[in-house]
């Protein structure tokens, strides 16, 4: 991986509709390293647009060399009609952020144009100060290279909106240019890693700690996404280091390990071998037990080596995944199935709504996919206003049930419901309020059953 060779591998070139553009001048491997370049210029991202930049940008520029002034007066400008700011229009419209809160400019990487398809990766690297370009995928001689010019793949609108808010084009890459079927399918998709990507970070290490097979899940969920998007996506490596964090607070050093691995890879794809989440992982791998989230929670406590044999693909991908084997028709449900019994921090997020727990045929109305159930003890009572009771889950997580029924709470005879009784509510939510901490609302009286 990230091998860089003498040999020019790229040539600036005009590209259709795109002005210049990087062209692979030859077959480039996947995890090559196309490029590795230091700034010529840099601003502080944080610093405001006002006199003090723009001398800061005007000092730098005159202290360029010939060539390097005509490259870069050279390049887009989108803010042309602010002839008071014609280098600092430039900064702004091809600057790459690189360390920490800075920008720059660099020859050759911010010629190379944006798709949302993209084939290559762009990476500050802060163990060699240079910037560098990834193939994220085998390329051919004659292709353009490509980066993402976002934070985040978003759908396709979203995409749009931003890239002609902030450079003033419109993408027409593969992904942009879609049919509609396919274009929404693609969104339906992106949209869910980001929902998946709010629930797995959701609640800290608390939420880790009391519902780690939950967030385990939505990793496999959006691992699974992110496959079905493209090939190395940057956010793979990350959802590993996610699965890092859960398996290692739960002291699975088995799982550790190979999710690490995962990371490294993917990671050394996007950066190379000698960035700092490359070289990070190298040194988890080598003793997981010094993390220093390790054992928080030992439940799923496993040593470096007891990593099953013999095991198909699939058989494998189950086990790596902790995923629970589907119940057979008549099966008495299992209380420890945290699938069918979640615990609070399992409970899927009203705001946030995912394939594990709804399907949908139209992207707007959603039904249950299947049975879950919260079991919970109540633990204090109020009548004041609304009928609400406080509940607390088997890992000692609690949170406010409320009474948004017909009768406001008043189906339940209150001799019946009391502190220390057992409450069962059926596709039970956990919903947010502006003011206050999330609480279970329940809407439907028949999906509560106290004893």
């Amino acid at each position: 991986m990230s091998t860089l060779t003498t040999e020019p591998m790229y040539t600036i070139q005009d590209v259709p509709g795109k002005g210049k553009g990087l062209v692979a001048t030859r077959d480039i491997p996947m995890g090559t390293r196309i490029l590795s370049e230091e700034p010529i210029l840099r601003i502080p991202e944080n610093l405001p647009h006002c006199e003090t930049l723009r001398s800061y940008v005007r000092l730098q520029v005159d202290a360029l060399t010939p060539n390097q002034r005509q490259a870069f007066l050279s390049m887009h400008n989108i803010y042309a009609d602010d002839s008071a700011s014609k280098y600092l229009g430039i900064m702004r419209t091809n600057a790459l952020p690189f360390g920490q809160d800075n920008a720059g400019i660099f020859l050759d990487a911010c010629r190379i144009n944006h798709a949302c398809d993209n084939n290559a990766q762009k990476c500050w690297n802060e163990n060699i100060k240079r910037h560098t370009v990834h193939a994220l995928r085998n390329l051919e001689k004659g292709e353009e290279i490509t980066i993402y010019y976002l934070g985040v793949t978003n759908n396709r609108e979203a995409r749009q909106e931003e890239l002609q808010r902030k450079f003033a084009f419109t993408c027409a890459c593969r992904l942009c240019s879609l049919p509609p079927d396919q274009s929404r399918e693609s969104d339906i998709r992106l949209n869910e890693i980001l929902v998946l990507d709010h629930l797995i970070g959701r609640d800290g290490l608390m939420g880790i700690s009391a519902g780690s097979s939950q967030k385990l899940r939505h990793v496999d969920r959006q691992v699974t996404l992110y496959n079905e998007h493209g090939p190395n996506d940057s956010g793979l490596p990350r959802a590993f280091l996610d699965v890092v964090k859960i398996t290692v607070v739960n002291g699975d050093l088995a799982r550790v390990g190979i999710f690490a691995q995962k990371a490294m890879l993917g990671w050394a794809v996007l950066g190379g071998n000698d960035g700092p989440n490359v070289l990070e992982n190298k040194a988890l791998l080598k003793d997981p037990s010094k993390h220093g989230l390790y054992g928080r929670s030992m439940q799923w406590k496993t040593a470096v080596d007891d990593v099953p044999s013999g095991l198909d693909p699939t058989q494998f991908d189950n086990w790596l995944w902790r995923r629970e084997k589907p119940k057979r028709p008549g099966q008495v449900a299992d209380l420890r199935n945290q699938t069918t019994f979640p615990h609070v921090y399992g409970l899927p997020d009203d705001k946030y709504i995912t394939t594990e727990f709804y399907s949908s045929s139209d992207a707007t109305t959603h039904q249950p996919r299947r049975h879950w159930l919260l079991l919970a003890e109540i633990i204090d009572i109020y009548t004041e206003t609304r009928f609400q009771v406080d509940i607390q889950d088997i890992t000692g997580v609690s949170i406010p049930l409320i009474f948004h029924t017909d009768g406001a709470g008043s189906e339940f005879v209150p001799s019946e419901v009391d502190t220390g009784c057992t409450v069962a509510t059926l596709y039970a939510n956990r919903r947010g309020f502006m003011h206050s901490d999330p609480a279970i609302c329940l809407k439907e009286s028949s999906n509560l059953k106290v004893r």
